[in-house]
């Protein structure tokens, strides 16, 4: 790993080992605020950031994120999940207690563009992406340098849809090998099986060079400029078995002319694909997403 991201990740686990966040989606209804709050002040935790949405108080789904700093974190973090499990028993929760200083390993699948990809290198070399980005798959050696030369593994398997099954397999072993819990496309312009996707299901971000639901699937830049649009975009969503279609976690737009050819347009969007794919990457790391049908709740 690189020398710089490792220290940046230590001082981060050291000044985080005693914090916390609480994921919570349940039926909403009186007092849960109140509750989950006395819970934490009862186990001697202070609460640093709280945040709430309803899709209808009268019955609709609640949703919540809570992180906290709580001394001894590490002591008592078994006795708080197992108090918590009446509270959450009560309102019909589902929860999730995701501790900071567990710092995620990541996956990212490249291609022959290598932008996407060297926004997320560069991100974690400055430790803006705090994550520990363990392994790099490509179908194509294009970038396998830079991969490299910041020390993180890197594989090549080619990839066609003849050998699809066989390609995930020899992935999957991959992924197990470096325990990873979240994986990235960065413009990796493979069609994933349902199998694979089930098994990374709301773990598997992509980025996808338009702005959805238009101009899905291929040659989104070609199909814009022949439409003539004043607007391109760029959109991060997790992965499902319908192409393109998964759940919405971020998008940008920016703006192009009549001047503009395919090639400028591509410019121009790929800059928009690393931002959007780079903040999206972020908030699924800082526990800031809860995926609710088709939809996300982005806190």
């Amino acid at each position: 790993m690189h020398t710089y991201s490792e220290n940046k990740i230590k001082a981060y686990q050291q000044e985080n080992e005693n914090r916390a966040r609480l994921l919570i989606r349940c039926p909403d209804q009186p007092g849960i605020v109140a509750t989950v709050s006395q819970f934490l002040h009862e186990h001697g935790a202070n609460i640093v950031t709280s945040d709430q949405y309803t899709l209808d108080p009268e019955g609709g789904q609640f949703f919540m994120r809570i992180e906290y700093e709580c001394p001894d974190l590490l002591k008592k973090k078994s006795n708080m999940e197992k108090d918590f499990s009446l509270i959450a028993d009560k309102f019909e929760m589902n929860y999730d207690f995701m501790y900071v200083h567990d710092i995620k390993n990541v996956a990212i699948f490249a291609s022959k563009e290598p932008h996407c990809l060297l926004e997320l290198l560069w991100e974690w070399e400055s430790g803006d992406l705090m994550a520990n980005i363990a392994v790099v798959i490509s179908n194509h050696e294009t970038v396998r340098e830079m991969v490299e030369s910041r020390g993180i593994p890197f594989y090549y398997i080619p990839a066609n849809p003849e050998i699809r099954k066989q390609v995930e397999e020899e992935q999957k072993k991959i992924l197990e090998q470096y325990d990873i819990d979240l994986v990235v496309l960065a413009r990796y312009m493979q069609i994933l099986t349902p199998d694979f996707v089930k098994e990374y299901k709301n773990r598997l971000i992509n980025i996808h060079h338009s702005f959805l639901p238009a101009f899905i699937g291929a040659k989104p830049y070609e199909r814009a400029f022949q439409r003539g649009v004043k607007m391109i975009g760029a959109t991060s969503h997790y992965v499902t078995d319908d192409l393109d279609e998964g759940p919405i976690i971020e998008q940008d737009i920016g703006r192009v002319d009549h001047r503009d050819d395919v090639a400028a347009m591509k410019k121009i969007g790929q800059e928009i694909e690393r931002s959007v794919l780079s903040r999206a990457v972020k908030w699924h790391l800082e526990d800031r997403i809860i995926v609710h049908g088709n939809k996300t709740i982005v806190f």
